[in-house]
């Protein structure tokens, strides 16, 4: 991978001294023990992978040229678990791993996405994967397994890559949910959509054209820019001025098709982290951005200044929230995130089947008292980034059969360039995974989307 840092993937590089087999401070050994605590967090502890590396990074003070090495791993790991773990289980001369050792298997993981997936050396790979087992005691024990097992999987990449059926790097539930949806062959792409890297897409404030011949980007059907490789947005020319901001090409639609007014009150429920509330306030309208966290308000607060525009926010429950009347809303309302595995592969084992009917209930409550705050033929968009039906299709079909006063206001093709296809028979839009634009660079598809448009009978 490009943006790896150099040398933290060898452990003897050429300005450095030779180091001792004991010692801790080898280049690139600190990245693997913390690569292995990340996981264990996340498989165990159901904690999400980028809260979980920023904790562990700055714990354990990793400098910056080995951080890019460590979210590598953990995130390789994770996007690539189903396929690691048979990899590592089916070379082990026992039927399973030592469960009273629950670091063993994150370490192996670690190894094996080295080997199979990133751009490291396999001498590297698998002796600093050793080290580490050997700098603590529960897993000392076993270095010479884990040397010898991933020394197999080096000699046998082919065979270990190719072990695999298009679900395999998903949970037994979700996989049966999206072939019961979308049938086998639709689920199928959808998961294979999600094993690969997300591209980087921005919204820009000036023309789009201009934008893209500047960053060197692709510009996609709906005016969003597509970047060709993965420079860190910051450094980017425009960035420090406030031109544009980070919003996946999917993400940025539901603004768009909310079509905001100059003038008009809008509100942005559940606003955070200010994607969208950027994309209203740049319209010119009068924008509340409302979210429960004052954390994530605080953090949109900051993205809207970077990026000169305003909005007034308020920390408050939307579910609850007690206000004037909006000429529209946008709901982009709390879900299971299943359509955003691309650059969120934790989402996969994180959530369980049961958070998605607890999600559903609360998207109900959010709906109906969001339909209370509109005036008179005002308008709603409904978005979620899940591609369950209960979080999307469903909730429209029983909010139309509760609420007689609210009535489906249909997308059009000519609304939605590129992606025409998304569009359902009811005049919703259903947004997959493998949809959407491919760029020169290979960046192709787009977060999983539901958004539906509705509005207030006058």
């Amino acid at each position: 991978m490009s943006d790896l840092p150099p040398h933290a993937d060898d452990p003897t590089p050429k300005t450095a001294k030779p180091v001792r087999r004991n010692d801790p401070h080898a280049p690139g050994l600190a990245a693997r023990r913390v690569a292995a605590l990340v996981l264990i967090d996340v498989l165990t502890r159901h904690l999400p992978l980028d809260e979980t590396l920023d904790k562990h990074i700055g714990e354990a003070n990793i400098p910056p040229r080995d951080a890019g090495l460590v979210r590598a791993m953990a995130t390789a790991s994770i996007r690539h678990l189903g396929q690691l773990r048979h990899a590592v289980r089916s070379r082990l001369s026992g039927d399973s791993l030592p469960a009273k050792v629950p670091e063993l298997e994150p370490l192996l993981l670690v190894g094996a996405a080295q080997l199979l997936h990133l751009d490291v050396p396999d001498h590297a790979a698998v002796d600093m994967t050793v080290r580490a087992a050997r700098e603590n005691q529960r897993t000392l024990p076993y270095a010479k397994l884990i040397n010898a097992v991933l020394r197999r999987i080096a000699r046998e990449k082919d065979e270990a890559l190719s072990e695999q059926s298009p679900f395999i790097d998903l949970p037994d539930w979700l996989a049966q949910r999206w072939v019961r949806r979308y049938g086998h062959d639709t689920a199928a792409r959808i998961a294979k959509a999600c094993n690969s890297e997300a591209a980087l897409d921005l919204s820009v404030k000036g023309d789009p054209a201009v934008m893209a011949e500047l960053l060197e980007a692709d510009l996609l059907p709906n005016g969003s820019l597509r970047l060709k490789d993965r420079r860190p947005v910051s450094t980017l020319p425009g960035y420090e001025e406030g031109t544009f901001w980070v919003q996946d090409m999917a993400a940025s639609l539901p603004a768009r098709l909310l079509h905001p007014q100059a003038g008009e009150r809008i509100a942005d429920l559940c606003a955070a982290p200010g994607g969208k509330t950027a994309q209203l306030a740049l319209s010119g309208a009068d924008v509340l951005a409302v979210d429960r966290s004052p954390a994530r308000l605080k953090r949109l607060d900051e993205n809207l200044s970077r990026l000169h525009l305003k909005a007034d926010t308020w920390a408050s429950d939307a579910a609850t929230l007690k206000t004037e009347s909006f000429d529209a809303i946008l709901l982009d309302a709390p879900c299971s995130a299943t359509g955003t595995l691309r650059r969120h592969p934790d989402v996969a084992w994180i959530k369980q089947e049961a958070d998605i009917f607890k999600l559903a209930q609360l998207q109900s409550r959010l709906l109906d008292h969001a339909m209370g705050l509109l005036k008179p033929d005002g308008r709603l968009i409904y978005c979620t980034c899940s591609l369950e039906a209960e979080e999307g299709e469903a909730q429209i079909e029983a909010l139309l059969q509760r609420q007689p006063r609210v009535k489906r206001d249909p997308i059009r093709p000519e609304e939605l360039p590129g992606l025409t296809q998304a569009i359902t028979a009811a005049g919703d839009v259903r947004i997959l995974p493998f949809m959407g634009f491919e760029g020169e660079n290979g960046f192709s598809g787009v977060d999983g989307f539901f958004i539906a448009r509705l509005r207030v009978r006058n």
